[in-house]
């Protein structure tokens, strides 16, 4: 088999099983790209960075989100044309430090905070990194230090805290003037010197004023480069994150030596020395190879110039000694295998690779796309977007103004979220006037009705549950009862492995017409989650971080519920067998402890409301131990 050959194999595999195709990337893009924008408010600008802001959700793949501060401004040089006295503003301190890092010297400010978080150093006011950090840590107590981020206990996401300069900085003048090849082209690089650069809160390890130092990032100029890839680039740099995170890494002497950012710069310094026309899918292996041999070079003479600033060394203090000997000789026996050295990773073991036949279906490729979606983290930027006013104003009015149809439905995806969350912050009070009362009644139902948009049936249900807290039984069993039918086998649920009939759905000439978005509003059925107790049924616990239940599970038992309350006994007894059925039968009940005790704690409420037998009560009993065993929190 040739090499062009197995190079078109793998690029398959890669995109059926691991990375996506590049349609797949580019809706994951335009996701991230209107999260973001309804993240916004007037005090941040948010930004998702990482592997996952790239467009590749991968295994191990991190989501990292950058918060920049809008009321902090850094310039090398403030004049008065552009001075603003509500804003704070930082001017930069580059001596005495390591290229790529600078200190930021106080101008003006009038937050009190900030001083706060300010030191004096030789004669001048200077801004901590260390206490900036702890400022937000003070805030958010479910937070730790991670590098120049603050991360989750679990380790799920980095939020980094950080600031921007609409300047470009002097130290990367040279970048602007130093490629004279295709890639990047003037259109990009005129780009990323618009946004300017971020600096994030961290200094020069083994400085003796690295408290003080803040290092500069241009991850934004970075995802613009990585948006210009090919898709051949992108698969290559997957690859070669791979070969890092399960090969490499598995090394124990290895295992903190490298990080993808190192492989990200060598790939931007190759990808500027050859012309795009390599990248193909054809010469997949041999860009790997040759992307590989670089890595190798630059451990051995311990040098790995940054992309914007070649004096930053990123291997200082890093790669050297015994380290560096441990990780040369291991990246030599690695490469000695070839090309196949990749296939010591487990996602990439039982490749299909020497197979003659190499060419794919593009119906199964639009297929692994929703299922990687389903997988992926793409709906944690949900959790992002609040359900404030501007917010839900901003989402209305991008979904009038753009005239792309993907755009349109991807904001009307991400309002029914801000509806979501808004609807949720509506209380319904007995003790207002009933005028107002019914003003507030009908807002909150038409928040309820939009948040019918993102999936098949979560939506439906949360309405149910306003119809249940308003003692309106009889709708509330009518939207049950519209929500249930629509609970059937062929539809998506996140969690579950996608089964024949879904494949034979998506290769429908019908659905692969549809944008991803419609498709899921369509097709897709997710969990019931209550950000708050304000539509919570009052026989259900109040958790200050939300529950979440299983779709099915909820819509059985708040309408044995309704019919509890209209004193229906044998309505009753029907809702508590399918209840019973349902959670006996796992449907649509992920394998999730939390999601599994939640089920079963809502049948035990249900059996004790019906005071039926002795074992009955023991069967809540049980059924309250194994909630205490798994806990919600």
């Amino acid at each position: 088999m040739e090499m062009k050959d197995v190079s078109i194999s793998l690029y398959n595999y890669l995109c059926e099983n691991i990375v996506g195709t590049e349609n797949h990337v580019k809706t994951i893009r335009l996701m991230n790209a209107v999260s973001d924008n309804l993240s916004n408010d007037d005090i941040i600008v948010s930004i998702t960075s990482g592997s996952f802001g790239e467009g590749l959700q991968m295994i191990g793949s991190d989501l990292d989100v950058m918060h920049v501060m809008k009321f902090i401004e850094v310039h090398d040089n403030i004049t008065s044309n552009i001075f603003n006295p509500d804003t704070t503003y930082f001017s930069l301190v580059t001596e005495d430090t390591k290229p790529g890092y600078v200190m930021l010297r106080l101008t003006s400010s009038p937050h009190p905070f900030v001083q706060k978080m300010c030191e004096k150093f030789r004669g001048d006011i200077f801004l901590s990194n260390a206490l900036f950090k702890e400022s937000f840590l003070v805030s958010n107590l479910s937070l730790v230090t991670h590098g120049p981020c603050l991360s989750d206990k679990h380790g799920y996401f980095d939020l980094a805290n950080c600031l921007h300069s609409k300047d470009w900085v002097t130290s990367a003048s040279q970048w602007t003037l130093r490629s004279n090849n295709t890639w990047p082209n003037e259109k990009t690089k005129q780009m990323i010197m618009n946004h300017g650069v971020i600096f994030v809160p961290i200094g020069f390890k083994g400085s003796p004023h690295e408290e003080l130092e803040w290092r500069m990032s241009f991850s934004v100029g970075e995802k613009f480069l990585i948006y210009t890839f090919s898709h051949t680039q992108l698969l290559c740099y997957s690859l070669m994150k791979i070969l890092l995170k399960e090969v490499i890494h598995s090394d124990s002497r290895c295992e903190d030596l490298l990080c993808s950012y190192y492989l990200k710069t060598i790939i931007f310094w190759i990808s500027e020395e050859f012309q795009p026309s390599v990248w193909t899918p054809d010469n997949l292996i041999p860009c790997f190879m040759r992307c590989f041999r670089r890595l190798i070079y630059c451990v051995d003479y311990s040098v790995c110039p940054n992309y914007f600033i070649p004096e930053n060394n990123l291997f200082e203090n890093k790669i050297a000694g015994l380290d560096r000997d441990t990780l040369i000789d291991t990246l030599r026996v690695l490469y000695s295998y070839g090309w196949r050295c990749i296939l010591f990773s487990k996602q990439l073991s039982h490749v299909p690779i020497l197979s003659s036949n190499v060419q794919t279906d593009q119906r199964a490729l639009f297929y692994e796309d929703i299922k990687k979606l389903l997988k992926s983290n793409i709906f944690m930027g949900l959790a992002s977007v609040n359900g404030e006013h501007n917010n839900f104003s901003r989402a209305v009015y991008y979904n009038l103004a753009y005239n792309s149809k993907k755009l349109k439905y991807l904001h009307a995806y991400f309002l029914s979220a801000v509806c979501c969350n808004t609807c949720e912050s509506i209380y319904l009070s007995n003790k207002i006037g009933n005028k107002n009362q019914y003003k507030q009644y009908n807002t909150c139902q038409s928040y309820l009705l939009m948040n019918t948009n993102h999936d098949s049936v979560s939506g439906w249900l949360m309405l149910a549950s306003f119809f249940y807290k308003a003692n309106e039984y009889q709708k509330c069993l009518k939207v049950i009862l519209y929500a249930l039918s629509k609970c059937t086998p062929e539809k998506l649920f996140c969690g579950k492995e996608l089964s024949d009939t879904h494949y034979l759905l998506f290769n429908s000439h019908l659905v692969q017409k549809q944008e991803v978005m419609s498709l899921l509003k369509y097709a897709l059925i997710d969990n019931v989650i209550f950000n708050t107790s304000i539509f919570i049924p009052k026989e259900l616990p109040k958790e200050e971080s939300g529950i979440e239940i299983s779709p099915v599970v909820y819509a059985h038992f708040v309408s044995f519920l309704c019919y509890y309350h209209l004193n229906n006994v044998r309505e009753c007894l029907n809702s508590l067998r399918y209840l019973e059925l349902t959670i006996t039968e796992d449907y649509f009940i992920i394998k999730d402890k939390r999601i599994q005790s939640m089920s079963y704690y809502c049948l035990g409420i249900a059996l004790q409301l019906m005071e039926e037998n002795r074992s009955n009560n023991q069967t809540f009993k049980e059924t309250m131990e194994l909630l205490y065993k798994f806990s919600f929190r």
